[in-house]
Parts: structure tokens; C-alpha cells; sequence
């Protein structure tokens, strides 16, 4: 008689599983890394390794699995393990070689743990193919964790998976999976949901690919190009796979599946001089100075991008090195060319994109259409400047009513002569008459024709809307200023709105604030600034300066073969400053806190 797996036995199972917890990097916009159970699918020389983890609600359909240990006392008529071992492999998960082979399957370690914790920014959201919300993971954290292990002998020219199905042949489990071969990342997270067919290219494991469309690789071929046109720059940033990239350049390497840690450098640097000699980038019509600006190992998913800093021990056939070249402009330019020739039996498709302010456009580059051309046609652009904030008169300094100040002269040379009058005898009716309406006149004329004198700001003059104004502007002159290339640029630019030792200082300090690490440590540029809060005060430590102790906001983005980073922070500080010839510049600057957000983080709803 069939042992199954009774419910009672589940409840007991679920309750001991450990609370221990477990991350991964990997970021997905299927929703498959959500499904309840979870396959990961290695195919190395002689085997295929699965890490399973089966959700606690779904053990009956892998109750082969569970180990005699988790029971407090032998189950009568319970297969022994090589007996469950071999049911698994024909009925639960299969594993079939391209000749009809069922390859048996070793349970190499099987454990009570805590579901992965697999980043999902887009659960909850609306598929656009769907239009259902992506999921998100299950609540109950609680997981069979297994390792299997499948052996084969030789090359099989293809594998089949296999799901548990029903007497219908639908899956009887939502099973999320990732499959790579031999270091090769064949598929990002889709859903098993029936027998799946991986052809399999042991020469040369990137091309390796499952027969199903849906389950085609989406990140990109081995070769890809990419331009960036930007205010005062250009970009042309290639991605490039360095077994792809033998078939021109010599790597000399030692062995046949890794570069050797001595070899990452010397293989880093011929990759970043090859295509320097063979850049043919025309902008404007013109042969601008290229610049070398960095070459990198990159390991690249469907979303991501990072660059590998320390030498290390790099698998061959998924090695992939990054070219950043630049060109600097002045303004933005109006027209780029760029030629791509590097194309073979293997290569006849180059993944390219072309992005502007406006956003990213799409390309790909085939033998008979290898040119990339981007046309200007950003009509409403403005690049963004660094200008003077200009302090508004009524800011200059303290207000004075003018034509009141007129009136009270006045009032001296007619009291002189009421004076005289009254000392000859005369008449003073006339001069008292018009004392008085020089007096009235004073009084009424105190809100008006208000000049300001002084040269020195003062806290009652500014509103909060004037203070929020007034350090929206500055901050984003400071934060433009870093779009320029140029250390000298950069100076000048930032002197524009920040005044004395505080412009050093400044420059240094927000070199780091909004690096972005998966970006190789590249300054991203401020792309929006809120301000969420101002108070003005008279300044304590300069004299005639204002201290705004403001909070704000500034999201920073830049772009790397393809892919967006993102760097949000939030500040409290006291911005110290001071009418200088004329110009609000910042003197002074406290920082109180600094911190890193997420501005993709879901903001949950007040509760009432």
C-alpha cells in the first residue's frame, strides 16, 4: 500500500521547522521567484544539482522527501529512502535525457528552513501582460529545504524537466525555477508548469537554450553596446563577453574554464585598449578625444549590473568586461554615429540602446544594419544651468518707508518756519494745517515705497515659502554643478552659489554622498530635489546670515549598459547664508543626519 504524508503529520512537520532566515540578491519582474515552491536548476559536467525548496503546504506532493527522522515513530509501510529516492525520480521531479533516460536522483541533504527572501519590488503591481498583480511571496515562511543531485554519463544533447503532474497532466505544484549550465545563467525565474526541454551546448554553455520562446534568456546578448548622450558628455559603453570577444583578441589564457586571478587584470586592460583603438564614434559630424574612462569585470543580470573590484578567479563562459568611453561636449549634441562591426558565425545580433533625456531607445544591430544614429529631437529641452540667485530687493536689508521718510524731512524746514511766525507774530494756521497732513501722510505711508537699507538680510523678512525657494535653487546649483566632468568646471560652477572654506569642503562631501556601488562607484547625477521643510532664523555664528534648518530630498540616477541606478537620500542640516554682491551663496552647512531610502519603497497606508 502507497505511504502518504497525512495532514496531521504536515501540521506536526510545519511547527518544527527552524527560525532561522536566509537572503539572495536576485531581482525578478516575472513574480515566478514568488511561486510557493522554488527550484534552482544547475546542469554541471556530470550532473544536474536542484535546490528545492518545497512550501509547507505543498509537502504531500513531495512526501517522498521527508526524511524517517522527522517522525517521532516508523511509519508502517513506508518505502526506505533508495525506494523514495527512485519514486521521486520516475513520478515527482523529473530529470529526462535527450534519449528517454529517467536519470535517478540522490538526496544529498534534505532540512527544515525558512524561505529565501527573493527582492520583489514589483509584487502587488499590475503585470502589463497579465493585468493581474504580480504576486508576492507566501506569508508562512516555512520551507523543506533539499538538495538533490541527478547523475549522467557523457554530453546529453538536451535535458526535460518534469514536474509532479496529475492524471491530467497539469501541474500539480507552482514551482518557480532558475536554470544555469555550467556557470551560464540559461533563464532568469519562470514557472514550471510543464515538461520543459533545455538543448544543451556543451562548447559553449551561453548558448545553451530551452526549445519553449517564453523561456529564452532576457538579459542580453554576449555582446552589447550602448550610447548615452547627456549634457556635456557622450557615452559609449559596450558590454562585452570575453570568450565572444577570442574570436579577435588572444587572451593568452592558461586554462580553458577560468581566467586566473593573475590573469584578471592584463585580460581587463587588452579588452579596454581593443576597443579604444577601435572607437568610431562621430559626434556632430566630428572625431571627438575619446577617454578611457573605465574597464571592469561585470556581472550582469536581468536588472542589475555590478562591478567585480578585487581580482578574482572568473568562470570563462559567463565573464563579461565593461568599456566606459567618453567624450565631452559643450551643451548637448545634436547628432551621434557609431559603427558596430564585430560579427560572426555565432554573433549575428548586438543588443544596443540609444538614451537621452527623454529616455531609452532600443536597438538591435544585425551585419546589415550595424550603425547606430541618434538624431536630437528634444525640442522643449533646456539644459539644466548653474545661475546667480539673485537677492530680491525687499531682502537687501532692512526695509524703510521711504515716503515716509520724505514726509518727516518735510516736517523740519516747516516747523522752522512756524517758528519764525509765530516769533514775528504771523499767522501759523496754515503751516499747522500742513504739519498735520504730513503727519497723517507719514503714518499712511509706512507700508509703501519701503526701500532696503542696510545690506543685511533679517529673518522676519524671510517667509517660509521664501526660504524653501531660496535653498531649492541654491541646492540645485550645487547638484548641477557635479554634471560638469571638468575638477575646474565643477569649482567654478559651485562658487556661483557656495562662498569661503566651505566650497572644498563641499566639493569632497558630495563626491561620496551619492555614489552608487552597483555602478562601480559612479556619482550619480541629481535628477529631483524636494524640500520638505525650512524654518529661518537670524544667524548665531555670521554675522547679517540666515541659517535655514531645512530637511529635503535628492534622488540621483545613473545608467550603465542598460540598466538604471538609483540613490535617494534624505538630509537635515542648517544651511548657513548670506547675501554676497548681490547673490544668496551658502556659507555655511551642518549636517545633522544623512540617509539612504529606498524611492521604490511601497508606503504603506495610514491606519485610522
Amino acid at each position: 500500500m502507497k505511504w502518504m504524508v497525512n495532514t496531521a503529520i504536515v501540521i506536526q512537520f510545519a511547527f518544527a521547522l527552524c527560525a532561522s532566515s536566509a537572503h539572495a540578491d536576485w531581482v525578478n519582474l516575472s513574480g515566478a521567484e514568488n511561486a510557493r515552491n522554488i527550484a534552482e536548476i544547475t546542469i554541471e559536467k556530470d550532473r544536474v544539482r536542484i535546490q528545492l525548496e518545497v512550501f509547507v503546504d505543498d509537502l504531500m506532493i513531495f512526501e517522498e522527501l521527508v526524511p524517517e527522522s522527522f517522525f517521532s515513530q516508523p511509519l508502517p509501510g513506508r518505502p526506505v529512502l533508495e525506494q523514495r529516492q527512485k519514486i521521486f525520480a520516475d513520478r515527482v521531479l523529473q530529470v529526462v535525457t535527450d534519449q528517454g533516460e529517467k536519470l535517478p536522483v540522490s538526496f544529498d541533504l534534505v532540512e527544515p528552513r525558512l524561505r529565501i527572501e527573493r527582492p520583489s519590488p514589483f509584487a502587488g503591481m499590475i503585470s502589463p501582460y497579465t493585468r493581474r498583480p504580480i504576486p508576492g511571496p507566501p506569508e508562512d515562511k516555512r520551507v523543506l529545504y533539499a538538495e538533490l543531485s541527478y547523475p549522467f554519463e557523457g554530453q546529453p544533447k538536451s535535458l526535460t524537466f518534469i514536474p509532479p503532474l496529475d492524471e491530467r497532466g497539469l501541474a500539480k505544484a507552482s514551482i518557480g525555477f532558475i536554470c544555469s549550465h555550467q556557470g551560464v545563467t540559461v533563464v532568469d525565474f519562470r514557472v514550471l508548469t510543464e515538461d520543459t526541454t533545455l538543448h544543451l551546448d556543451w562548447d559553449d554553455p551561453w548558448y545553451s537554450e530551452f526549445d519553449k520562446k517564453p523561456l529564452r534568456r532576457t538579459i542580453g546578448t554576449g555582446m552589447r553596446t550602448f550610447l548615452y548622450i547627456e549634457p556635456y558628455e557622450v557615452r559609449n559603453e559596450i558590454l562585452v563577453r570575453v570568450k565572444d570577444l577570442m574570436a579577435w583578441v588572444d587572451f593568452d589564457l592558461r586554462g580553458e574554464e577560468y581566467i586566473e586571478e593573475d590573469e584578471f587584470n592584463r585580460v581587463r586592460e587588452q579588452i579596454g585598449q581593443f576597443f579604444l583603438q577601435r572607437e568610431n564614434v562621430k559626434i556632430d559630424g566630428q572625431r571627438l578625444k575619446p577617454i578611457l574612462d573605465r574597464t571592469a569585470f561585470v556581472e550582469s543580470s536581468i536588472l542589475r549590473s555590478r562591478f567585480i573590484e578585487t581580482p578574482e578567479r572568473v568562470r570563462l563562459n559567463s565573464a563579461m568586461v565593461g568599456v566606459i568611453i567618453t567624450y565631452l561636449t559643450d551643451g548637448i549634441a545634436q547628432e551621434v554615429t557609431t559603427e558596430w562591426d564585430l560579427f560572426s558565425e555565432r554573433i549575428q545580433k548586438v543588443t544596443a540602446r540609444m538614451t537621452d533625456p527623454a529616455g531609452p531607445f532600443p536597438y538591435d544591430l544585425e551585419p546589415d544594419d550595424n550603425v547606430l544614429h541618434w538624431t536630437n529631437y528634444l525640442k522643449n529641452y533646456t539644459i539644466p544651468t548653474v545661475e546667480k540667485i539673485n537677492v530680491a530687493e525687499q531682502h537687501q536689508g532692512v526695509p524703510v518707508p521711504m515716503g515716509s521718510v520724505v514726509c518727516v524731512a518735510l516736517l523740519f524746514p516747516i516747523g522752522w518756519g512756524v517758528l519764525r511766525r509765530k516769533k514775528n507774530g504771523g499767522s501759523v494756521k496754515p503751516l499747522l494745517s500742513l504739519v498735520g497732513l504730513l503727519v497723517v501722510s507719514a503714518l499712511l505711508l509706512i507700508p509703501a515705497f519701503q526701500v532696503p537699507v542696510g545690506g543685511s538680510a533679517r529673518a522676519s523678512q524671510i517667509s517660509t515659502e521664501d526660504g524653501q525657494a531660496i535653498l531649492d535653487s541654491l541646492l540645485k546649483n550645487v547638484y548641477r554643478a557635479f554634471d560638469f566632468r571638468d575638477e575646474e568646471d565643477v569649482y567654478d560652477k559651485l562658487a556661483i552659489s557656495v562662498s569661503g572654506d566651505l566650497l572644498a569642503d563641499l566639493y569632497l562631501e558630495q563626491r561620496k554622498s551619492l555614489v552608487v556601488e552597483q555602478a562601480g562607484g559612479a556619482q550619480a547625477k541629481v535628477e529631483e530635489i524636494a524640500i520638505e521643510k525650512v524654518t529661518v532664523s537670524d544667524s548665531t555664528e555670521h554675522a547679517g546670515a540666515l541659517d535655514l534648518k531645512a530637511q529635503w530630498t535628492a534622488l540621483g540616477q545613473v545608467g550603465h549598459w542598460g540598466h538604471i541606478h538609483t540613490r535617494q537620500n534624505r538630509y537635515d542640516a542648517i544651511v548657513t547664508i548670506k547675501p554676497v554682491e548681490g547673490a544668496w551663496k551658502i556659507i555655511d552647512l551642518e549636517l545633522l543626519e544623512e540617509t539612504r531610502i529606498d524611492p521604490f519603497a511601497k508606503q504603506s497606508s495610514p491606519k485610522g
